[in-house]
């Protein structure tokens, strides 16, 4: 690792053209052959900092000098000119292409006027080899796991000449087992003379990985520090500015009556192949059931299934004793079903709307919030500040549209409105996903409360810190089907989990089904 920087930002301030200041006078720098991490709480101005080096963003005032040449990207692709690639959380992967056609997309090598399709191979084999980043070429991306997608975009930013790597949350959804194999690779790439910036909120994988460290807050910098000097929780504190640990003391479960009782639920994918196997189980009253697997082995059906979004499915799905198979989503949620969407652009906000539009969204029909034709505005203004209070969503106020909040902020109003319609079943799928240690703590807290008030809660999530502190019981999918029961959590540990989510080792599946058959 050398001393001198390759890559510094000098009081970058960006301010948007609503008034909101992102990054106030940001010093950053980077040394050659470092693995360094930024850190922050949502809204903290990570993002913003890494767009602008990535040529996404242009900043107001600062310069940034690349080996002590002043730049100023106007484009990604002026990044990407200059040696800096990005790996975006959320993979920009074409499914349908093969691994070598993604890799290779926009300088497609080619001979006689048509694509060179052996040359393409050929690169992306001896850049696989060189960096030690083993996957077949030929692979369509649709039948990959997450692990090996994120290997094709480590190679997509590689054969583009990138020596400088952002990876934006690269281990928000894989297993223990492919985030020692990612950091095995990055510790290769570093070793190559590779630069590496880690953006994360799993501060004990920063502690693992990272050279040093950059703490943001408040879009200011806290400092930077050599990681081995300090603690998880001095990271937390400069983060927050208090002390968060994420164990909680959980109260004794005391579980009702079955809420949500599904079974033998079966769909088959557009190819012909099961994406559920007769799945079969039941969430009660007062109990947070946790269902933990890799992306892409049935959850997101499972969940369709359950909310009344999957055409086609076979079994039965009943809530409260109703039977919810055809109930269209508005009779779903009317029956008392309460659902944190994954993806909180697509189907959790309406990003062009106010808060307060986005908060009364599952209330605005109801009589009590409605005075004669028109909106109880008073009454709307008044909630919204509670619950903005409530949850600390950092907000100029109830009419600020929820697209100009970070990530995590934007979330938080999704859990409100969810949380807050007093269901007897809620769906919480990756509910702290890309959210910061203060505001996942918060979202955990609220969970547990509305569970000790007896709601059923079902918690489907990547993160496997999340799903061993917060569930009572655990199940695991794989290849459409539960491998895996853990009637209390206390009993497993996350390698055990890991192995369990790969499918490497499983349970019975006899004894999985009878088990989960009250």
């Amino acid at each position: 690792m050398g001393s001198s920087p390759l890559l510094e930002m000098r009081n970058i301030t960006k301010v948007y053209p609503n008034g909101v200041v992102a990054n106030s006078n940001v010093n950053f720098s980077l040394v050659e052959g470092e693995i360094h991490a930024i850190v922050g709480e949502n809204g903290a101005g990570k993002s913003t900092l890494m767009k602008m080096i990535f040529g996404m963003e242009e900043p107001s005032e600062g310069e940034m000098l690349l080996a002590g040449s002043k730049m100023r990207f106007r484009s990604p692709q002026d990044a990407i000119d200059n040696g800096i690639g990005m790996v975006h959380q959320h993979f920009m992967l074409v499914p349908s292409f093969t691994v070598v056609q993604n890799i290779v997309l926009g300088m497609e090598p080619t001979k006689g006027g048509s694509i060179n399709y052996k040359e393409a191979v050929r690169m992306t084999e001896e850049l696989s080899a060189k960096y030690n980043l083993a996957i077949d070429p030929h692979a369509k991306v649709e039948n990959l796991s997450v692990g090996m997608k994120q290997k094709v975009e480590i190679l997509k930013v590689l054969i583009r000449g990138a020596k400088v790597l952002i990876l934006d949350e690269p281990t928000a959804v894989l297993t223990p087992q492919e985030t020692e194999e990612l950091f095995r690779e990055l510790k290769g790439l570093k070793r190559e003379g590779h630069t590496i910036v880690f953006i994360s909120h799993k501060l004990k994988e920063v502690k693992e990985i990272c050279d040093r460290i950059t703490i943001m807050r408040s879009g200011k910098t806290e400092g930077v520090f050599t990681t081995s000097d300090m603690s998880e929780r001095d990271i937390s504190r400069l983060m927050v500015g208090r002390d968060v640990v994420l164990k909680y003391d959980k109260t004794e479960r005391r579980a009702g009556p079955a809420v949500l009782r599904a079974r033998d639920l079966s769909y088959m994918g557009p190819e012909g192949k099961p994406l559920l196997s007769h799945v079969s189980f039941s969430v009660r009253e007062g109990e947070i059931v946790g269902i933990a697997g890799v992306e892409g082995n049935g959850q997101a059906e499972l969940v369709q299934a359950l909310t009344g979004s999957l055409p086609g499915v076979k079994g039965t799905v009943e809530v409260a004793g109703e039977n919810m198979i055809g109930r269209s989503i508005k009779e779903v949620r009317d029956t008392g079903v309460s659902y944190i969407p994954e993806d909180r652009m697509r189907q959790g906000a309406a990003k062009d709307a106010s808060i307060s539009d986005n908060l009364i969204a599952m209330f605005y029909r109801m009589k009590e919030w409605n005075r004669g034709l028109f909106l109880n505005k008073k009454k709307i203004t008044r909630f919204t500040e509670e619950q903005i209070a409530r949850y600390n969503v950092r907000c100029k106020g109830p009419e600020q549209p929820i697209g100009m909040l970070s990530g995590g902020n934007m979330q938080k109003i999704v859990v409100a409105r969810e949380c807050e319609a007093a269901p007897k079943l809620l769906i919480a799928e990756q509910p702290t996903r890309g959210v910061d240690i203060g505001a996942a703590r918060l979202i955990h807290e609220r969970l547990l409360e509305m569970r000790d008030d007896g709601c059923a809660i079902l918690l489907l999530s990547a993160d496997l810190n999340e799903i061993l502190e917060v569930s009572d019981s655990l199940l695991v999918m794989y290849n459409g089907q539960f491998v895996a029961y853990y009637p209390d959590v206390k009993e497993v540990t996350e390698e055990e989990l890991g192995f369990a989510m790969l499918g490497i080792k499983r349970q019975d599946a006899a004894e999985v089904r009878r088990a989960l058959h009250d």
